[in-house]
């Protein structure tokens, strides 16, 4: 088999590759499938400027191009030869991938790949993809629009993979959706909710010893029954994601988010110092006056998250922000970018220091280079160690935002 994979955007796009590269493997020998990203029109034109490369690059290789950028701009990429477009609604489907291939539209009798420098990483840790979709409507999101309504898996399916994950020597599983937090299914006429799910998976699977979430939407009720989970098994990683979008009460109504700065206040005063928190911020929104951005400030100040991933607006076709009045210029966004920036990292350099001395569990990625509960980074002092690995190390040292440790025991 040679099925090479590229992708663009959030580690679901890189677990829905592979899972297109195992489930085409049976019918088709050779191709390059490349999921791509919309999120922002940065990462739409990287997708298509990626494609060309990769036919330019092999001219003997079919090309299936799947994913939000595909799907919203089909256009981008029709014309590329031995490109083969298959939309994200179609993107589980193998048989849309092969009745593209049979249709002729890629004219290769004898496909090879013979320039693909993308290397896949090897995990330490196992995603497992456990919903699809959002059935909300921010006023910013493309995704919604092209991932269409949610979509929670069955249970005996993540099961499956829970277990193949630890069968793989794969100590931690983070689980992974589009709207994570909303993920229900009903069995036994009761709802069977994300704090059920995680509660069942460890009981099921005793062997996990780490599980951890990917992002969560601070608005739904079943938050709260997560952290009391975090705070009761340890097997729980203690960090949570919250994708905030903004701190401040006017910005989220104009986002149509579902959430204000008062339910983050009582999630993190729930949390009781066990739980670290990072946050998805959107800086420049249509709107955004000095006074609101200051809004969001003060409750990163307030709430202290250790981590922010910020970025600035970027306006989306089809999206009710992308018309809004009052536009904000871009370099006052990246502006504020930095301040929020900078303030986390305040933050998590303040937490840091407060831990220093005290022995942690960590999970070795690569390079001795390991993963704290908080999803701090710990370079370990010592011989090389195998990726996967699960130790307890002393934190004795702090570089940069990198911890040093000393390894204590493995598990």
């Amino acid at each position: 088999m040679s099925i090479k994979t590229l992708s663009f955007g959030c580690r679901l796009n890189a677990l829905e590759a592979e899972k297109i590269k195992n489930m085409l493997a049976p019918a088709i020998d050779t191709a390059v499938v490349v999921n791509t990203c919309a999120v922002t029109a940065e990462a739409e034109r990287q997708s298509g400027q990626a494609v060309r490369r990769i036919a330019r690059e092999n001219p003997n290789a079919p090309i299936f191009v799947t994913g939000c950028a595909v799907t919203r701009n089909p256009a981008l990429f029709q014309d590329i030869e031995n490109t083969l477009i298959v939309d994200n609604f179609n993107k589980r489907n193998p048989n849309a991938y092969i009745e593209q291939y049979a249709r002729g539209a890629c004219h290769i009798k004898n496909p090879s790949i013979d320039n693909f420098h993308q290397e896949n990483a090897q995990l330490s840790k196992q995603f497992i993809q456990i919903q699809n979709g959002c059935n909300h409507d921010c006023t910013y999101c493309v995704t919604r629009l092209l991932r269409g309504r949610g979509v929670s898996f069955d249970y005996q399916e993540i099961l499956a993979d829970a277990q193949n994950a630890v069968k793989n020597g794969f100590g931690e599983i983070v689980l992974t959706g589009v709207d994570l937090a909303s993920y229900v299914r009903v069995y036994d006429g009761k709802p069977f909710l994300i704090s059920d799910l995680c509660k069942k998976l460890l009981q099921d699977v005793p062997e996990i010893k780490r599980l951890r979430l990917s992002s969560v939407d601070p608005a739904v009720p079943d938050v709260s029954n997560i952290i009391e989970l975090i705070k009761q098994d340890r097997r729980m990683m203690p960090h949570l994601h919250f994708s905030m979008q903004s701190g401040s009460d006017t910005i989220l109504k104009l986002m149509r988010r579902r959430h204000t700065a008062q339910r983050v206040r009582d999630l993190v005063n729930q949390a009781d110092g066990q739980i670290t928190f990072s946050w998805d911020i959107i800086c420049g929104f249509p709107g955004e006056t000095e006074e609101l951005f200051n809004e969001t400030v003060q409750l990163a100040r307030e709430t202290r998250p250790i981590k922010i991933h910020a970025f600035p607006f970027s306006p989306r076709p089809g999206t009710v922000a992308e018309s809004m009045p009052m536009q904000i210029n871009r370099n006052i966004s990246k502006q504020r970018v930095r301040i929020i920036t900078d303030i986390a990292n305040a933050n998590r350099r303040e937490f840091m220091r407060a831990k220093m001395r005290q022995p942690v569990q960590v999970l070795v990625e690569e390079n001795n280079i390991a993963r704290c509960p908080h999803d701090i980074s710990v370079k370990i002092d010592g011989p090389a160690m195998l990726a996967r690995t699960i130790c307890d190390v002393e934190l004795v040292d702090i570089v940069g935002d990198v911890y040093m440790g000393k390894i204590l025991a493995k598990q």
